[in-house]
């Protein structure tokens, strides 16, 4: 992804977490119904529910070589892909006659999959980018190529971005931030046990290797590799981890663009901003000021030789997917080390993922049109309308929250946009020049197309009809600095969503993640952001107690769960997602017995293959995080991912619903019976 990015402050169930149920099929585009034979009945639904509800599928489900996780999300997502497969390989076929879309999207596809022409040319594609930094004649000018680095997609030093203001959403700012590592978070860097050690290694042989294509003698490259650990170290020493990066306060730091530049002289920011070029703005948000001002002296301490050897890196690196094949060979050997993913993907996929990213807007506009009806946008919306229905009530019956603040709750509340299906307004990608056989060059200049066209929002007011996500992605998110929902798709389709199927199924499928993302509004990050979007405490004290108070609940009962052998979850850091995992949960049960109680014909309230409405509810919540993982990827998200593991998603909610232990006839003292049950929502 380009350093340069647009940071939304998105919380969102998100695809890198969440995944599968549903048994898999032997037609990949063919979604799979809801499916009682995933339950083991031999298991007691109140001794372990995520057992009882996924047992089968997981005895019978083996996680396909190419992935590291299997799950809905993966599953559907493969199924996603063979439609834009399909899409991509009619428009990169399609002659002089194409239409402008099929005509980007094809050709990017097309050059992507020339294999033949990528591997004939080696290094070459990156070789003016390379010289160009071995060209710098001092640190001031290396930043200027740090710029360039940032328009084509390497992630060196820092990053710079645009987004809403956070004391005046309707404003778009400049903001700079921590970043140029290549591991995934800071701690594969400064801790010192077994996994974190050998992954440090796999990353010094990955470098070593690249240098070593890129023309070094052996001993040259292991010494440029070592460069780039320690210099990649020092910038984690000083990075903020990321549970603290997860409170507003912690990343508020506006000041003028001035002082910014003299709290890092070394980043010759102005020169930066030049480079990229940035239009003229007088202040911008320092995320993190701390690792500036340390980074700061990095830069000074360090060789140019150094520095230029770290800046190379990050050029290699970003391209090294998209090499010839020893590169992407190299490349993957990483993400190996790192998730345990057994085979690399065929290289169709890597190119249908490829397309998505840099043209996204583009594909999906092929892809709405023969994957999304008018029927399922509307009855999208009832169920919206539903779920925020029962989160009104839930939050007017709370007891432990003043009348002060359920106002200021139902204000926001009702601000809350709905984004479904896919924008109303389509990006224009007309300047993008995409040609044939072409792969890097396609890939750095829709990456610098994207990166200039998110900092020149800087200045602007905010565009609330921007989408953060494409239509294909099989994903959803609530914005704090928007406040509004988003629901791409690419999600809305079975298991998450089935015209077909009875409303009980639904709600605790698309419905529950509804109601997860409406919640998000009110967590421990959402609540400190007012209904227009605004870093502001409308709360009184004694409820900011109390809803503290809660949460703790909430994250004290996470960690405790044991994600993989030794490692436990981090409840702080997974504290907003379980958060909404508990109220989506509530709120969606809520709008379905609702809706049962209206229901004059009684059919709602039928049962069906034994489970009441209630029971089918809880099954066809579990059935989406039903999911298998390799230890490795266990292990990473552990450390980075927000999101908890399938099975505490599942068990850590129902444990703490009365309403679970109601429906399945469960007793004090059970499992999923909590004797210290945590309710904030």
């Amino acid at each position: 992804m380009p350093a340069i990015r647009i940071a939304s402050f998105l919380t969102a169930v998100c695809l890198i977490s969440a995944i599968c149920l549903g048994q898999p099929s032997s037609d990949s585009k063919t979604a799979p119904g809801f499916n009682l034979d995933t339950i083991d009945k031999s298991i007691d639904p109140c001794v372990d529910f995520y057992d009882y509800a996924c047992g089968n599928w997981i005895k019978h489900t083996e996680i396909p070589a190419d992935q590291s996780t299997w799950g809905s999300f993966t599953e559907l997502h493969e199924r996603n892909m063979e439609v834009l497969h399909g899409i991509l390989e009619k428009a990169s076929t399609g002659g002089s006659g194409r239409d402008p879309l099929d005509q980007k999207i094809g050709d990017l596809y097309g050059s992507c999959m020339d294999e033949k022409a990528v591997d004939a040319k080696g290094l070459s594609p990156v070789r003016p980018e390379l010289a160009r930094i071995a060209a710098v004649k001092d640190k001031a000018e290396l930043v200027t190529e740090i710029g360039h680095a940032h328009l084509i997609g390497a992630n060196a030093l820092f990053a710079f971005y645009s987004n809403s203001d956070l004391h005046n959403a309707d404003q778009v700012i400049a903001y700079i931030d921590q970043g140029g590592l290549t591991l995934p978070d800071r701690d594969y860097y400064i801790k010192d046990d077994a996994d974190q050690v050998q992954k440090r290694q796999a990353m010094v042989d990955y470098a070593t290797k690249l240098f070593t294509l890129a023309g070094q003698t052996p001993a040259q490259a292991a010494d440029s590799a070592q460069t780039v650990l320690r210099i990649e170290t020092m910038l984690a020493v000083d990075s903020m981890d990321r549970t603290k990066r997860r409170d507003p306060k912690n990343r508020d730091h506006k000041m003028t663009r001035e002082e910014a530049a003299a709290l890092a002289p070394n980043f010759y920011l102005d020169r930066y901003f030049a480079a990229v070029g940035a239009p003229g703005f007088t202040e911008l948000n320092v995320n993190n000021p701390d690792f500036f001002k340390q980074v700061n002296g990095v830069i000074a301490s360090e060789s140019l030789a150094n520095l230029k050897t770290y800046v190379s890196w990050h050029v290699l690196n970003a391209s090294a997917p998209w090499l010839s094949q020893p590169f992407v060979d190299a490349n993957f050997k990483l993400q190996q080390d790192l998730t345990g993913q057994k085979e690399i993907q065929s290289r169709w996929k890597r190119c249908v993922n490829l397309t998505d990213h840099e043209l996204g807007e583009a594909l999906g506009q092929k892809y709405v049109d023969v994957t999304f009806g008018p029927q399922s946008k509307a009855r999208m919306l009832k169920m919206v309308d539903a779920l925020e229905q029962s989160l009104d009530t839930d939050i007017h019956n709370l007891s432990w929250m003043s009348d002060q603040t359920k106002r200021e709750a139902k204000v926001k509340l009702e601000a809350i946009r709905n984004k479904i299906g896919y924008p109303d307004k389509w990006r224009d990608y007309s300047s993008v020049v995409i040609k044939p056989h072409d792969l890097i060059g396609n890939i750095q200049r829709a990456d610098e197309f994207e990166v200039k066209r998110r900092i020149n929002k800087i200045g602007k007011p905010l565009d609330r009809n921007e989408w953060g996500m494409t239509p294909p992605t099989v994903n959803a998110y609530y914005s704090p600095s928007y406040n509004e929902i988003v629901f791409p798709a690419g999600i809305l389709q079975p298991p998450f969503f089935d015209p077909q199927m009875d409303d009980a199924v639904n709600f605790g499928g698309i419905g529950l993640v509804i109601g997860h993302e409406l919640t998000h509004g009110f967590d421990d990050q959402g609540r400190k952001f007012d209904a227009h979007g605004n870093y502001h405490d409308w709360w009184t004290a004694q409820d900011g107690q109390e809803f503290e108070k809660r949460v703790s609940c909430v994250a004290n009962e996470y960690s405790g769960f044991t994600a993989v052998e030794n490692v436990k979850l981090n409840g702080r850091l997974t504290l907003g997602e379980n958060t909404a995992d508990n109220g989506g949960a509530r709120i969606a049960l809520a709008a379905l017995e609702r809706l049962i109680s209206e229901d004059k014909g009684g059919k709602e309230g039928e049962t069906i293959g034994g489970f009441t409405p209630e029971q089918r509810f809880f099954l066809g919540f579990a059935r989406v995080w039903c999911e298998k993982r390799r230890p490795e990827v266990a292990r990473l998200r552990a450390m980075t991912d927000p999101h908890s593991p399938g099975k505490y998603r599942v068990n850590g909610t129902v444990q703490n619903m009365p309403e679970f232990e109601k429906a399945w006839g469960c007793k004090a003292g059970q499992p999923m019976v909590s004797e210290n049950a945590c309710h904030v929502w």
